[in-house]
C-alpha cells in the first residue's frame, strides 16, 4: 500500500550518504522514519542524481534547509541511486560540498513503491513530496511529472499551515490570519 494523507506513513530503513553539519565526517550510514520520531520529516523523492531538473531541487533544497530546521522539520531525499552514486553526485559539485541533509538509496526499489512514487517502466522515482508529522502521519503529499521541478517555498508554506493546527485558506502565507 502506498503513501496516504492521514495514514502512518510507510516506515523504512535503508541505506543513506549523509555529511556532518561542518562537512568533515561524510559516511554512509543506516537511516529508518523512527529515527525521526517526534519530528517533522519533509521526504523528497527524486528520479536520479546525474540529470538536468534533480540538481536544482537537491540544491534548493539545501539553501532551504536552515528554514525547515527552525520549523523542527528534518529533510530528508531519496532516489533509486547507490549511495556511491549519491557520494560521486556530490564529490563531483564543488557548489554543494556543503550538502547538509542524507540522501536516502532506495536501489532496492521499496521505498519509492512503499511511497508510491515509482515509474515501474523505468525504475526510477517520480518527483514525490510527503509531509509526516511527529507522530508519524502523513500530512500532505504531491507528485510531479519527471520534467517539473516543485517549489520549496511553496513546501514551506504548506508546513507552515500544517503547524497552525488550523484553517488555513487560499494562498494563505505564515503570520496571516487563519479561519479559525
Amino acid at each position: 500500500m502506498s503513501a496516504q494523507v492521514g495514514q502512518p506513513a510507510p516506515n523504512f530503513s535503508v541505506q543513506a550518504y549523509d555529511r556532518t553539519k561542518d562537512n568533515t565526517d561524510e559516511q554512509f550510514k543506516q537511516l529508518s522514519l523512527e529515527d525521526f520520531k517526534g519530528k517533522w520529516v519533509c521526504l523528497f523523492f527524486y528520479p536520479l542524481d546525474f540529470t538536468f531538473v534533480c540538481p536544482t531541487e537537491i540544491v534548493s533544497f539545501n539553501d532551504k534547509l536552515g528554514e525547515f530546521e527552525d520549523r523542527d522539520c528534518a529533510l530528508l531525499t531519496a532516489s533509486t541511486d547507490s549511495v556511491f552514486s549519491h557520494k560521486g553526485w556530490c564529490d563531483s559539485h564543488a557548489d554543494l560540498a556543503k550538502l547538509k541533509y542524507p540522501m536516502l538509496a532506495d536501489t532496492t526499489h521499496k521505498l519509492s513503491r512503499d511511497y508510491g512514487v515509482l515509474k515501474e517502466d523505468a525504475g526510477i522515482a517520480y518527483r514525490g513530496i510527503f509531509l509526516i508529522d511527529p507522530t508519524g502521519v502523513v500530512r500532505w503529499s504531491a507528485v510531479h511529472d519527471l520534467s517539473v521541478g516543485r517549489n520549496v517555498d511553496e513546501v514551506l508554506r504548506v508546513l507552515d499551515a500544517l503547524q497552525t493546527d488550523k484553517l488555513c485558506p487560499c494562498n494563505w502565507k505564515s503570520g496571516e490570519k487563519t479561519l479559525n
